[in-house]
């Protein structure tokens, strides 16, 4: 996350988010609205996000890291401001430090199936028998819209490659054009869920952690009866590429319809830095 970015040109930003080449990078901005905390823009290497689940987390975790949030035990509630709208964060204090961050997604937009198997295989370079038998491909947005694809087993999602030429053919002229594959084969036992993500159209050949992608999930998941709602459940990533992440995902339910979306996790403090441009950047 980049602090004191105000003044930033958006082709400044979006040139240093490619320079990083992280998956995501935020840029911290004076809030607009008196009742929240910060504006935060967020940037892959290859285009601004309209919101993102891990970004914002660890944005927030930075910013009470280094006191520019107040905060008071055992929880601080925060809003930030991204371009989908506010988004309500909850900051857990634990003997005076911070242990565990949580933020509410938009409630989840559900798209079109997939239900074209074969090119699907050819994408992911499996065998369409490694495609789950019976759960869909469908399309699931909180912000951010992503293709859910269902397989059988550890063996199967570890096998996935992408295949960047069926995917320039196949899934990106689509809205959902980001894949997000799991199986409920896991490699921890107290996982729900097993998953991998990809998304050329953002720059990003795989992510090892895909906050904005979780809530969709969830939403999935218990649209299908896979989980139960108010339950939390935990979901595991980015183990293939050697950067496992753990996500935890609750999904609430009120009438039959889902009323409240919610990720979160715990954050680390790695490092930090300075980045010296010139006037009018």
């Amino acid at each position: 996350m980049c602090l004191n970015a105000e003044g930033l040109k958006t082709e400044t930003m979006q040139a240093l988010a490619r320079e990083f080449n992280l998956s995501e990078t935020t840029f911290v901005l004076p809030a607009e609205q008196a009742e929240h905390t910060y504006r935060v823009r967020i940037f892959t290497p290859g285009s601004e996000l309209p919101m993102a689940g891990h970004p914002s987390i660890g944005t927030a975790y930075i910013l009470a890291h280094k006191g520019l949030i107040p905060l008071t035990e055992p929880e601080t509630a925060i809003v930030l401001e991204e371009k989908v709208g506010p988004i309500p964060m909850r900051i857990s204090i634990k003997d005076g430090a911070i242990d565990y961050i949580q933020m509410q997604q938009p409630l989840p937009t559900f798209g079109p199936y997939f239900t074209d198997r074969t090119a699907i295989a050819r994408l992911l370079s499996i065998e369409e028998a490694d495609l789950h038998p019976t759960l869909p491909m469908q399309a699931v947005s909180c912000g951010v819209p992503f293709l859910y694809v269902p397989v059988n087993s550890l063996e199967a999602i570890r096998r996935v490659r992408l295949r960047q030429d069926v995917w320039e053919q196949v899934l990106q002229p689509m809205e959902a054009n980001h894949i997000f594959v799991f199986t409920q084969e896991t490699e921890q036992p107290n996982s729900t869920v097993h998953c991998r993500m990809f998304a050329p159209a953002m720059g990003i050949t795989e992510d090892p952690a895909t906050g904005a992608a979780h809530g969709p999930l969830g939403s999935y998941l218990l649209s299908q009866h896979l989980i139960e709602p108010g339950v939390e459940f935990i979901s595991e990533q980015g183990f293939e590429m050697g950067r496992p992440s753990i996500i935890h995902v609750r999904i609430e339910q009120e009438a039959g319809r889902i009323s409240g979306v919610f990720i979160g996790g715990q954050c680390c403090f790695i490092g930090e830095g300075t980045i010296e441009l010139p006037e009018n950047a």
